[in-house]
C-alpha cells in the first residue's frame, strides 16, 4: 500500500472523532489534507462543522471548499484537535518546529478536547531523538537573553532566517524563531519546563502533555493508540 494510500486510511480514521456540529482545530501536512478532502466530502453530505487552524495553508483549503473558518480568538474550547509533528514517543512527548507556528498550535491543542496526531510510522519512536532542534517562539527584546539561558544547559541556538527574506524570521505574532539543537537529552518533560520559564520566551515546539492519541499510518494498516491505554502494542 503506497503513502498516500496510508494517508487516507488516517484521515478515515479519524473522521470517527468528528460529529455533527463539532469546532474541529486542523494544523497542517499531507495527513491533514487527506482529512479535508473527506471532510469536504462529509460536509457536501449534511455534516455542520467549523475549523480553528494556526495554518494559512490550511485555512486556504477549506475556504475554497466552503468549510467555515473561525478565527481563534473567537473560541473557547475546541471539540477535537488534528494535527502532525515531527516526532513523537510512547510517552506522548512530540516535537513541533518546521512550520513555526507552534504557539497557535499549542493553544488549539489545549482548548481541545482530544488532541490527535495523524503521523507516518517512521515519526513514532520509543524516546524522542535529538534529531529535531526544539523551536521557541520569543519575542525581539528577548533574543540575546534566551540564547545565553538555552546555551548554560548546553543548547547550540540559531536564529531562523529564510532564503527569500533578509534578516529574522518574523512570526505572524512580529516574533523571532530560535532553533535549538541538543546534543542529549535525559529529561524533555524538564527541559520544555525550563525553556518556558525563560523570560521571553512565549512557546516551544515540544508538546509533553497535550496530545491525546495518535493515529498511525503503518506499512499495510493503521494503529490508533489512546494515551489512557498502554502504548506498547
Amino acid at each position: 500500500m503506497d503513502a498516500n494510500e496510508l494517508r487516507k486510511l488516517c484521515a478515515k480514521e479519524a473522521m470517527k472523532y468528528i460529529h455533527h456540529d463539532f469546532i474541529i482545530g486542523l494544523g497542517a501536512g499531507r495527513n491533514i489534507e487527506c482529512l479535508i478532502e473527506l471532510l469536504d466530502e462529509e460536509i457536501k453530505n449534511g455534516l455542520k462543522v467549523k475549523v480553528v487552524t494556526p495554518s494559512y495553508d490550511t485555512k486556504r483549503r477549506c475556504v475554497e471548499k466552503g468549510i467555515e473558518v473561525l478565527e481563534t480568538y473567537f473560541v473557547d474550547e475546541v471539540d477535537v484537535a488534528f494535527d502532525g509533528c515531527g516526532e513523537v514517543d510512547k510517552n506522548f512527548y512530540a516535537s513541533k518546529s518546521g512550520g513555526g507556528v507552534h504557539t497557535k498550535e499549542k493553544l488549539i491543542a489545549a482548548m481541545a478536547k482530544e488532541y490527535i496526531l495523524l503521523i507516518d510510522e517512521e515519526k513514532y519512536s520509543d524516546t524522542l531523538s535529538c534529531k529535531y532542534p526544539i523551536a521557541l517562539e520569543v519575542i525581539k527584546d528577548s533574543l540575546s537573553y534566551v540564547i545565553k539561558n538555552v546555551k548554560k544547559i548546553g543548547g547550540e541556538p540559531t536564529v531562523r532566517r529564510s532564503s527569500i527574506k533578509d534578516g529574522y524570521t518574523i512570526t505572524d505574532d512580529g516574533n523571532f524563531l530560535i532553533d535549538v539543537q541538543f546534543q542529549s537529552v535525559n529529561d524533555f518533560n524538564e527541559l520544555n519546563d525550563y525553556l518556558n520559564n525563560i523570560d521571553g520566551v512565549i512557546g516551544t515546539g515540544l508538546f509533553t502533555k497535550e496530545v491525546t492519541k495518535l493515529i498511525i499510518a503503518e506499512k499495510n494498516d493503521v494503529r490508533v493508540i489512546s494515551k489512557v491505554e498502554s502504548p506498547m502494542v
